[in-house]
């Protein structure tokens, strides 16, 4: 085979490569977007498509993007902080993750620039004798230096009915707490055919104007809900993601719901199927535009190996040591600002 030959051949295999699924919606649009208003945060704005699909065969590497490094132990800490049903970022400033700092914090400033009663009674503190509200950072070292039980944990590490919270303690109009997740699993065990096994964090109760007083979400769910379906023998997932930061967020989901879908697999008997990922809007915020363009002059490498502790058979017994990544060879990391949007 000639020289000439060999490089188109490795081209097109370079081209098959699953991540190109993502590169080509970050073009997709940057040619095909619609310039909006953010909403909440007039100092961006977004450019966004609407309605898109990207699926990742589980059988064939784990999809942790190769075009830029991922923050894989955010990743793993935010999904068991997920699983374990909680709303308060301790747990995860604890671990020193910081994915949701933002929202706990403006929560903290918009309740003190509205004169509310802070009920810790430290929430102020002293630099050069002169008394100043937290910034960010002293904020989150003060969550993570005090005990969990402490009150000004509790009041205000807590970022409301956030993922984890609509997955395992959805409350009901009677009384009940349904564990959806729970739920789910144990649909999977025994009726794996079935085609409603659906988790829902939608819940119009804690959403925007339709929440009580002081109710809100911190974040109308953008992963609005999932879907499990299995044919032989192998377990798919499907996510129906509403609003999507196509250039921060989503590499995080996909290898998020990918591990997921693993997990969730391992403790039913079943093989990984698909990562399904489904868009609504899915957008580029103006102050990521050239970090988008710098990713897309890049080309994939191949996709790691995950490897879970085969031991662990229930949801709730996962810990982060029992995730072991391999052959993991990333592009250098590009940085981009979180936007800030929600409810509050």
């Amino acid at each position: 085979m000639k020289k000439s030959q060999k490089s188109k051949v490795k081209s097109q295999k370079s081209k098959n490569h699953p991540e190109y699924q993502y590169l080509n919606l970050l073009q997709d649009i940057l040619e095909n977007g619609v310039d909006k208003p953010v909403f909440n945060n007039p100092g961006v704005t977004i450019k966004s498509v609407f309605g898109r699909q990207i699926r990742f065969d589980l059988s064939k590497g784990f999809p942790l993007l190769t075009t830029k490094k991922v923050f894989l132990k955010g990743i793993i800490y935010e999904l068991l902080w997920f699983i374990k049903g909680s709303s308060n970022i301790k747990y995860l400033v604890d671990n020193n993750v910081h994915i949701w700092d933002e929202w706990a914090y403006q929560r903290f400033v918009k309740a003190q620039s509205q004169n509310s009663k802070v009920k810790s009674q430290n929430h102020k503190s002293k630099v050069k004798g002169e008394e100043k509200v937290f910034t960010q950072e002293e904020f989150i070292q003060k969550l993570k230096e005090l005990p969990a039980n402490d009150p000004f944990v509790l009041e205000w590490g807590d970022i409301g009915n956030v993922y984890g919270v609509q997955w395992r303690k959805w409350r009901t109009s009677d009384g009940r707490i349904i564990d959806q997740l729970a739920w789910a699993i144990n649909e999977l065990k025994t009726t794996p055919y079935r085609k409603s096994i659906v988790v829902s964090a939608w819940n119009p109760e804690f959403i925007y104007e339709m929440a009580a007083p002081g109710k809100s979400m911190a974040l109308p769910p953008c992963h609005t809900l999932y879907q499990f379906n299995v044919n032989n023998g192998r377990l798919s997932l499907q996510l129906y993601h509403r609003s999507a930061d196509i250039f921060l967020g989503v590499p995080f989901n996909i290898a998020s719901y990918a591990l997921f879908t693993m997990m969730i697999a391992q403790v039913t008997g079943l093989q990984p199927g698909e990562f399904v990922h489904t868009f609504g809007d899915v957008h580029i915020y103006s102050n990521h535009m050239d970090q988008v363009r710098e990713q897309l002059k890049r080309e994939p490498r191949s996709f790691p190996i995950m490897r879970l502790n085969s031991e662990v058979k229930n949801i709730d017994d996962f810990k982060y040591e029992d995730f072991i990544l391999e052959g993991y060879d990333p592009h250098p990391p590009i940085k981009g600002e979180v936007t800030v949007v929600g409810g509050f």
